[in-house]
């Protein structure tokens, strides 16, 4: 007889400083508190974020990472400091592209965070900028979450002094978002 141990589903979180927890302790970012809370569901949370990532640089470190976690799902959080260097709009979509196909070659589900960038990009650029996330989503058929950081901005004591990143007294609720939104497309 032959006993199979059941592994974890794995959920590869593939972001910048919103999801590595700047200047916080890794523990005390929302996804670890999204692993603990999950730890009964059997889905594990990797976070694969790094603060200052661009596309381009989450693209570059993907193949190991699909090699080394074996993901299930791979949300994509990123592209918000590419916006903030002012990089092309088509450029940042293009590195999306090719992020997105390489986790579905993996055998893996990309799923899509919105990003949008301050307001004090201009208008122009920010509506091209904010449009890649839907058109991305469209064409492969791919789920698209709400930026969380639209409902930690307007809190008093959740955002950190540079007005970008949130404190250590916003992941328990951004882990609590993103499980409500996660949950049922893990669920699929």
């Amino acid at each position: 007889m032959t006993f199979r141990v059941a592994a974890a589903d794995t959920l590869l979180v593939l972001g910048d400083s919103l999801s590595a927890g700047y200047r916080m302790a890794a523990n005390s970012a929302w996804p670890a508190l999204l692993n603990k809370q999950w730890s009964q569901k059997n889905i594990h949370v990797v976070n694969a974020s790094i603060s200052g990532d661009t596309a381009a640089q989450g693209l570059s470190r993907l193949p190991v990472l699909l090699e080394q976690h074996k993901p299930q799902w791979v949300l994509i959080e990123l592209g918000g400091n590419d916006g903030l260097r002012g990089f092309p709009p088509q450029t940042v979509e293009d590195t999306l592209q090719q992020i997105i196909t390489q986790v579905q070659a993996a055998g893996a589900k990309p799923l899509l965070m919105q990003i949008r960038l301050p307001a004090n990009y201009g208008r122009r650029y920010n509506e091209a900028f904010s449009a890649i996330y839907p058109q991305l989503a469209q064409k492969y058929d791919l789920p698209l979450l709400p930026f969380f950081m639209e409902q930690v901005y307007l809190k008093p004591g959740w955002m950190q002094d540079d007005g970008i990143h949130p404190t250590a007294e916003a992941q328990p609720f951004i882990a609590d978002l993103m499980a409500k939104e996660l949950t049922p497309l893990l669920s699929k």
